[in-house]
């Protein structure tokens, strides 16, 4: 699937945009130089005949995302909750990708949830609505359970969605691989490894019944966040292309005329966004990777509620505590000491001059720190981020996409609700805590205590080690190498789990 083929759905893709007059909108609205508008328009120009039309109805851009399918829809999701990026005009336009697509008949989602639940309709729900939501991979029905009459939310795959988006994530390998062996620099960026990371999201996506367990996980995760809520599954009305959820009233977060009408403070609102992510990325390493402001609803008690939970985020300890580490520097200003982390966590080559680094980062900290958002250009950001990891040969890290992606749909979404907000006093608090809880004396003692712990499971087999290693040394074999190994390995091990029980026993009592 993944062969010249799809450079014919390339071609298409230019040509839809410059057909529709997508191409025009997007390179004004992003500021491209005018050396690279004239040379994709001279190209994409003579073959605009052959890309789709799309409605005519909706906006240039919007109409060609439309029309290119669901992973380019995916794309304009994120690019509208940054109007500072794409412009305010633009962003607007992207909104409706978010819960206003064009949604598929009612029929056709009842035969659905009919297979994939094995029942009738009429014994399964007393109402079944028509659409009230409709994105790029599902819908969502308002129905009324037969069993208990309450309320709930039904989430349903569009038909032939797999296969639409098994198409996209094709060509964008290929483009992936062209763009590899044209740019050998690209590398270091890792397209195609993104394209995977991308794929294996999209896939989770796409069956429900993962959706399902990550909604319930959260849940979990989030029961005591003030303000913030999860609605809850039910499991015996779910399957992989059907989803039930309780039915939550509220009003969008791009509503922002409703939200004042209802005297919701949106200022709070905004910091609540934003700090909400970071305590699920930092603390429970499990976050909401889709926030924009199509899956959040506010409340009449003004808690946000989260919704649609196909794509989701997790971070092992070691990368959150990187990530706190950076982000607390960013927010002291301590540049040498991110650029230390950079290195210690592998992120940037050890060739490179971490002096040099710290000044880099602090030309993109510096002019930003204190600043209102709507002061900050992030086009600009972005941009000479990208020229600082290039020049110091940083490589894409495939476990922090989802992260890096989340925290800039979270940002924009917060910026919506408050333009004045300042990122970095929001965040500080949160870092802070994390910090204080993770990387000092107690994380250390909890580490030497999990050390200990997992030392210990080899207590029972000591023994037997022990004989193993005296008989090789009584009896040299020719593989003395590994033998040398394994003892140094016991050894090893022995003192390993002798130090950290007593490192820990020393902890606990004086900590």
């Amino acid at each position: 699937m993944r062969g010249p083929h799809n450079i014919w759905r390339l071609i298409r893709t230019g040509a839809t945009m410059e057909r529709t007059g997508a191409m025009k909108v997007a390179m004004d609205a992003m500021e491209a130089p005018r050396a690279f508008r004239i040379l994709a328009r001279t190209v994409v120009w003579p073959i605009q005949w052959l890309g789709i039309k799309g409605d005519p109805d909706q906006p240039p851009v919007t109409r060609a995302l439309t029309a290119l399918g669901p992973a380019y829809i995916k794309f304009g999701q994120i690019l509208s909750t940054r109007p500072d990026v794409v412009g305010a005009e633009l962003a607007q336009q992207l909104r409706v990708l978010q819960d206003e697509m064009p949604p598929f008949p009612r029929d056709r989602a009842i035969k659905t949830v009919e297979a994939e639940l094995g029942k009738s309709i009429s014994m399964l729900f007393t109402e079944f609505s028509e659409p009230v939501a409709a994105a790029s991979i599902a819908q969502v029905h308002k129905a009324k359970l037969a069993r208990d009459g309450r309320d709930v939310a039904v989430k349903v795959l569009r038909p032939g969605v797999e296969r639409a988006f098994r198409k996209d994530i094709d060509a964008f390998y290929f483009a992936a691989w062209l763009i590899e062996h044209l740019s050998p620099a690209s590398r270091r960026l890792r397209p195609q490894d993104v394209i995977a990371h991308f794929e294996g999201v999209v896939n989770g996506e796409l069956d429900l019944r993962l959706e399902s367990a990550s909604a319930s996980e959260f849940r979990a995760n989030t029961k005591n966040d003030e303000g913030f809520s999860v609605p809850a599954v039910d499991w015996e009305m779910s399957s992989r292309r059907v989803m039930t959820l309780e039915w939550v009233e509220g009003i969008a977060a791009s509503d922002t005329k409703n939200i004042d009408a209802a005297q919701h403070d949106r200022a709070a609102l905004g910091q609540r966004v934003l700090q909400m992510f970071l305590s699920h990325a930092l603390r429970d390493g499990f976050f909401h990777a889709d926030m924009h402001h199509g899956n959040l609803k506010i409340t009449p008690n003004g808690d946000i509620v989260a919704l649609d939970f196909g794509i989701m985020g997790a971070l092992d300890e070691y990368t959150r505590r990187v990530y706190a580490e950076i982000l607390f520097g960013f927010i002291q200003q301590d540049y040498r000491r991110v650029a230390e982390v950079h290195f210690e966590a592998g992120y940037v080559p050890a060739d490179q001059d971490v002096d040099a680094f710290a000044r880099a980062l602090r030309a993109v900290g510096d002019p930003i720190f204190g600043m209102d958002a709507d002061h900050i250009s992030m086009a600009r950001l972005l941009s000479y981020l990208f020229e600082v990891t290039e020049r110091f040969g940083m490589e894409t890290r495939t476990e922090l996409i989802l992260l890096q992606r989340t925290m800039v749909v979270v940002e924009g979404v917060a910026r919506s609700l408050d333009p004045h907000i300042n990122i970095w006093e929001v965040a500080k608090p949160i870092v802070e805590n994390y910090i204080k809880d993770n990387v000092g004396p107690k994380a250390l003692a909890r580490d030497l205590v999990s050390t200990a712990r997992v030392l210990s499971r080899f207590g029972p087999r000591l023994p037997k080690l022990a004989e193993a290693l005296l008989t090789a040394q009584n009896n040299p074999t020719p593989a003395s190498k590994p033998q040398s190994a394994a003892k140094s390995a016991f050894w090893f091990a022995l003192g390993g789990g002798v130090t950290a029980t007593l490192g820990a026993l020393v902890a606990l009592t004086f900590g």
